[in-house]
């Protein structure tokens, strides 16, 4: 597992402070679950008052929100470890002028890796790459499997999403769809609509 590690800022602790500190990790917890671990980012007039009222700057209030929605980034990810070979999947789809695909899938003893080659004419489109928002797209492949991207990059006219599955797929993937699902912004919540089943 690759855990986040962290550096504890300062060697001093109020423990007067420990219960309340457990009050507010368990109102965390309980915020998650009445909002089914989705509860979006309050509206500024609702910061605007809680700022007032409890006497905090606004920025503030508003960073410990935005943070508390990357939970998700500080969770245990598997490092792939043991490659065992290449399975070729050699599939693609033509979308909106853009050509995607999955040519193999890297197996592991522990994990699979993807990866999500977008391909487009640049002639045809000579400054997407530079003036274009770039857009994340995030991996499903069924309820028990953890995916997520580990690396992107590209140029005019190619581009490239690596992605990390956990547990390893089974060899025989036949049966098996990548579901592709592009958002605007890095936690999902802004969807494109474009959806690319491979």
């Amino acid at each position: 597992m690759n855990q986040e590690s962290y550096d504890r800022p300062t060697d001093y602790y109020d423990n007067q402070l420990v219960t309340i500190d457990e009050q507010i990790c368990a109102l965390i917890k309980q915020r998650n679950h009445l909002s089914n671990n989705n509860p979006g980012f309050p509206p500024e007039e609702a910061l605007a008052r809680w700022a007032k009222k409890y006497g905090f700057y606004e920025a503030y209030l508003a960073s410990l929100f935005g943070m508390m929605r990357t939970e998700e980034y500080y969770k245990p990810r598997v490092e792939p470890t043991g490659f065992r070979k290449h399975i070729p999947v050699l599939k693609s789809v033509e979308v909106n002028e853009r050509f995607y695909t999955v040519t193999y899938i890297r197996q592991y003893e522990n994990a699979s890796v993807v990866q999500l080659l977008t391909d487009w004419d640049p002639r045809q489109e000579p400054n997407v790459y530079i003036n274009e928002t770039h857009n994340i797209f995030e991996l499903f492949v069924g309820e028990e499997y953890d995916c997520w991207i580990d690396s992107g990059g590209g140029t005019n006219g190619h581009e490239s999403s690596t992605f990390i599955i956990s547990p390893s797929l089974p060899d025989n993937i036949k049966g098996l769809d990548f579901v592709f699902k592009e958002s605007s912004d890095a936690f999902g919540e802004k969807p494109t609509g474009l959806v690319i089943t491979i």
